[in-house]
């Protein structure tokens, strides 16, 4: 993926899942009687987002995704760290 800095893709992935957000939750299981009440609306909606499945990332979920890079990241810098310095 290449990140787009200052172009109309820039914030494309925030556009999305606002708009989305406001559809899916705001919008459709509105109207909200207290801020409580949205409070936890929110906090559902974020887990659940994180916990289905989304097909640009290979149909896992952001929370298992996310996961896997940092294990990835972290035995690819123990890698990096094990190899002698040339200095």
């Amino acid at each position: 993926m290449v990140c787009s800095i200052g172009d109309s893709y820039d914030n494309a992935l925030a556009e999305v899942f606002h708009s989305l957000f406001k559809a899916e939750l705001i919008r459709n299981r509105g109207p909200w009687t207290s801020f409580d009440e949205l409070a936890i609306a929110v906090a559902e909606y974020i887990d659940w987002f994180n916990r289905s499945l989304h097909g640009e990332i290979g149909l896992v979920p952001p929370a298992e995704f996310e996961s896997d890079f940092y294990q990835h990241k972290h035995v690819s810098a123990e890698a990096d760290a094990s190899v002698g310095s040339l200095h």
